[in-house]
């Protein structure tokens, strides 16, 4: 018996040993939800039966499951160099990715910092906002700001800047000194598609900090250029314009969080490619591997990377942080290899083309009576249903088991399905896709 069949038949046997995350472990273990086998656009349960994934697992798989190009390179990098350490001396192939992740950057982004996942990337950022203001001598740039309904990753860091309740209500021993801007939802502008015309104007909650506060006690601005986790909040027209002036006025470093809205997710790189806004600092994790190897990474503009290095006393260490595993071998070929596929399959472009298709399909879901509202851009979207009985997210709970043994895998934050499939999906894919929501929807 392989491996692969022990653990399947492990699985099968037990599930209590394995202490799920942001799972209701009680509920998922009397009823097991599990993908056996994943290929393409398609994953297979327990009970050998098909599910299309409209949510690219976790907004991760852009390219589609079972990519033989990266498991090869892997495979490769392992029997070359399965690890060596990033601390102090180096390996090819962790060059090889930041040279090929900066080309795709927007410019003047030249410099990369690797980490293991999206929430490390987030710590990572903030220890390099201060970093930066302490190296140009304003060390008393101590405040972050961030928005309500905001998700920045678990680490302490990202749960200090979160903005959704649920993330941090246990969780007493945060970060001080972070202060939070409005969302910019809006519960009288809904059903709206692309950005909304109207809210610009919430942006002045950043002035408003720096009258509160000071604007020379702020480091950083964090925002997700789309709030995804939240349900999919698209900025309205002119916001993160507004957010760039703001910061270039005085002196803060806007941090633009692209863990989901990164490569290709809006039919462009970048989300700041998308909008046209250009951050200070970039956090990227999720789809830089396609999902297949845990991997996170921050790029920086040149000033930023080059303000913190020529501070230090010359062959001193510039920056001190880092991760066992940052630029992990393996992880970098696998980075190498899903760059090299988005290049040849033209998956940007490809998501640009398939955006408004997708888009039309979701926006006509907008007449199943439990739909609340929908929000949408590029290959991204939410569906938001009514609230069940006063109980949030218990309606949403229901709708993600129903879905999947309808037949598709979609994302649930609360009462909001996250749709996002596989950059690779044709019409047919989204049409599968959302005629199963479709059903599931009118079930409940």
């Amino acid at each position: 018996m392989n491996i692969v069949s022990k653990t399947l038949e492990s699985s099968n046997n037990s599930l209590e040993q394995h202490w799920m995350p942001f799972t209701a472990n009680r509920d998922f273990k009397a009823s097991p939800r599990l993908v056996t086998r994943s290929e393409g656009m398609y994953m297979w349960n327990q009970n050998g039966e098909k599910l299309i994934d409209g949510s690219s697992g976790l907004f991760n798989v852009a390219a589609g499951h079972g990519r033989a190009e990266i498991a090869e390179a892997v495979y490769a990098q392992m029997l070359h160099n399965d690890y060596s350490s990033s601390f102090s001396i180096g390996h090819p192939t962790s060059y090889a990715l930041a040279a090929k992740l900066a080309n795709i950057l927007p410019e003047p982004f030249n410099h990369v910092f690797f980490t293991n996942s999206g929430s490390e990337s987030i710590d990572t950022a903030l220890k390099m906002a201060m970093a930066y203001h302490r190296a140009r001598g304003e060390g008393q740039r101590i405040r972050f700001v961030s928005r309500e309904r905001a998700y920045h990753g678990v680490n302490i860091g990202g749960t200090s800047l979160s903005g959704m309740v649920k993330n941090r209500e246990t969780f007493a021993g945060v970060m001080p000194n972070v202060v939070v801007m409005r969302h910019t939802w809006n519960p009288d502008e809904l059903f709206v598609r692309g950005q909304p015309a109207n809210g610009a104007e919430l942006a002045e909650d950043l002035q408003r900090m720096c009258d509160t506060y000071g604007a020379t006690t702020i480091a950083a601005c964090f925002v997700e250029p789309v709030a995804g986790s939240t349900g999919v909040l698209v900025p309205p027209k002119g916001y993160l314009e507004r957010l760039r002036e703001i910061c270039d006025q005085y002196g803060i470093l806007l941090v633009f969080d692209e863990v989901i809205t990164g490569f290709g997710r809006l039919g462009a790189p970048f989300a700041a490619d998308a909008f046209g806004v250009i951050p200070d600092i970039i956090t990227m994790a999720k789809a830089l591997t396609n999902g297949a190897i845990p991997m996170g990474a921050v790029g920086v503009r040149d000033e930023i990377y080059e303000t913190i290095t020529n501070a230090a006393p010359e062959n001193a260490v510039e920056f001190f942080h880092g991760y066992t595993y940052s630029a992990h071998p393996a992880a970098c070929a696998a980075g190498l290899a899903t760059l090299q596929i988005y290049e040849d399959e033209g998956l940007f472009e490809k998501a640009a083309e398939t955006s408004g298709y997708f888009l039309d399909r979701v926006f006509g879901l907008k007449e199943i009576g439990v739909v609340r509202d929908i929000r949408g851009y590029g290959m991204l979207a939410a569906i938001e249903v009514q609230a069940q009985d006063g109980k949030p997210g218990a309606r949403g709970s229901e709708l993600q088991k129903k879905l999947f043994w309808n037949g598709c895998h979609v994302k649930f934050t609360g009462d909001s399905a996250i749709v996002a499939p596989p950059l690779v999906a044709t019409r047919d894919h989204v049409d599968e896709i959302i005629d199963c929501l479709a059903k599931t929807l009118k079930e409940v």
